[in-house]
């Protein structure tokens, strides 16, 4: 897909503060280490994915941003706070985190999902024109969609909903936790373009993300940069381009050859050029 996103230039991302910065983050589970000195920053406006098997500690470092994890060692910044000094809920509440399975409430209609952070953060102001507003960034038309129950909608619906509810109260930061993987291959295709085409056109307003996939086919297509975990260590991370030119170590390599992710892959219509490049 063509890059069309208003990210920062070179010249504005090198002079502003990352919008979020993890700093030689340790944190174990009992005897199992998941993240393992891990430091990585994330520029405004910036997607950087998080890939790697299972257990390499990219979901613990993505929920380290929202402090759902709080690491036994290192520094997490949000902006310039420190999370281990601010109100967790405050934090939670004005960050975007769409997990795996949607986390919708069942016995919530459509519209009220949407509407929950706007609830519960105090908006003022007409929440269901909000929530409506929201559905609609997703392709859910609100008079087809709003009263529905979750179990009324099909996989591919609810993440569409779980992303609208994420983006009602207009946050600066995004956290995706595989929330496209559990959809069958025409609805996964669709969600993804749906949220390249919302960074491209702006229409949900600026965002900085990050989003945990196993599928670097889908890193590259969403991603300015990409992070390669591997046990609780950053291998590397670069744009896609200089993933796949210069992969930084054998493992780095050995990961793009079981993805076959190939030189023909890096067609404009496939990688977005990293807005740090």
């Amino acid at each position: 897909m063509e890059s069309q996103s208003r990210l920062p230039s070179s010249s504005t991302a090198s002079a502003a503060a990352p919008t979020l910065s993890a700093e030689a983050l340790v944190k174990r589970f009992g005897s199992t280490t998941a993240l393992d000195g891990v430091s990585i920053a994330v520029a405004a406006g910036e997607c950087v994915a998080l890939v790697g098997e299972s257990g390499s500690g990219k979901t613990t470092l993505l929920r380290s941003f929202n402090a759902l994890v709080r690491p036994d060692s290192g520094r997490v910044l949000v902006g310039s706070r420190d999370t281990a000094s601010v109100d967790v809920i405050e934090l939670r509440r004005s960050i975007g985190y769409v997990p795996q399975d949607g986390g919708l409430l069942p016995h919530w209609r459509v519209g009220r999902n949407v509407e929950l952070v706007l609830r519960l953060r105090g908006a003022d102001g007409d929440l269901e024109r909000r929530a409506n507003d929201s559905l609609r960034l997703v392709g859910l038309e609100p008079s087809v969609f709003r009263e529905r129950w979750p179990r009324e909608l099909s996989g591919g619906q609810r993440q569409r909903v779980a992303i609208a509810r994420a983006l009602a109260a207009k946050p600066r930061v995004m956290l995706l936790d595989e929330p496209f993987g559990a959809l069958d291959a025409i609805s996964r295709a669709d969600l993804q373009e749906s949220f390249a085409a919302l960074r491209a056109t702006a229409a949900a307003g600026p965002m900085t993300c990050v989003l945990v996939t196993h599928d670097l086919h889908e890193a590259f297509l969403l991603a300015d940069r990409v992070a390669v975990l591997r046990r609780g260590r950053v291998e590397q991370v670069a744009s896609p381009h200089d993933l796949l030119a210069r992969p930084a170590t054998p493992y780095v390599r050995e990961l793009l050859a079981r993805a076959r992710i190939a030189e023909a892959d890096l067609a404009p219509s496939f990688v977005r050029q990293s807005p740090l490049q």
